[in-house]
């Protein structure tokens, strides 16, 4: 089986979704750089992301704060949002199962998948953070998945795009592919990745070839 991850993978959403909170603290007078922001939030569930905007803010966040987040970020999706460059083809060319597992939640990946025209390739193969206790980078989510479509975790490769994707994945016994897309390559490597490919043609290589169970 192939596990992909949604955000950064399946959805070219990483981007948006970092400039909508570069954006937001800039208007409550913290300076948070774009490559800063990615490196402090991607990857993480809502709750540790929460977490961590309230420790920039001081310890609390505006009432309005996160309601409006979900207002700009939904409308720079519906702007903007694709699918990544060639993902499609990968899909097509899979001779496995598949499935993806997020540390979003259910109706930010049903809303990303569904803009992008992807989640009729997914229907009742989608694991979200709001599945177990312990999302990434605990394996909880990645063994739900294998356990669920009755695939060994050795029999399972994992594509991720941060290291708190890549360490559920070797926590969980999985294979996994680095996509180093916008996250530097050594990041991934340093988590445990197996391999790393830079666009969505090398994805298909690297699972073509075998470097993938």
């Amino acid at each position: 089986m192939v596990i992909f991850d949604c955000d950064g993978v399946l959805v070219d959403s990483e981007r948006l979704t970092h400039q909508v909170v570069v954006d937001m603290l800039a208007e409550q007078g913290v300076a948070l750089g774009f490559d800063e922001a990615v490196e402090r939030f991607i990857g993480m569930s809502m709750a540790n992301g929460l977490v961590q905007l309230k420790a920039l803010l001081g310890g609390t966040l505006p009432d309005d704060f996160l309601p409006e987040m979900g207002r700009r970020t939904r409308a720079a999706f519906r702007a903007g949002l694709t699918t990544v460059p060639g993902v499609e083809a990968v899909l097509d060319s899979l001779q496995r199962p598949f499935c993806v597992a997020s540390n979003g939640n259910h109706a930010k990946v049903n809303f990303t998948l569904g803009h992008t025209g992807l989640l009729p390739r997914f229907t009742g193969r989608i694991f979200t953070a709001d599945d177990v206790a312990h999302p990434k980078p605990a394996p909880d989510l990645f063994l739900l998945a294998a356990r669920t479509l009755g695939v060994p975790p050795a029999r399972t490769t994992v594509v991720e795009d941060t290291p708190t994707g890549v360490a559920a994945a070797r926590a969980a016994g999985m294979r996994v592919i680095g996509f180093a897309a916008m996250t530097p390559a050594g990041r991934l490597q340093a988590a445990g990745a197996d391999a790393i490919a830079h666009d969505m043609p090398a994805v298909a290589a690297l699972l073509a070839e075998g470097t993938a169970p």
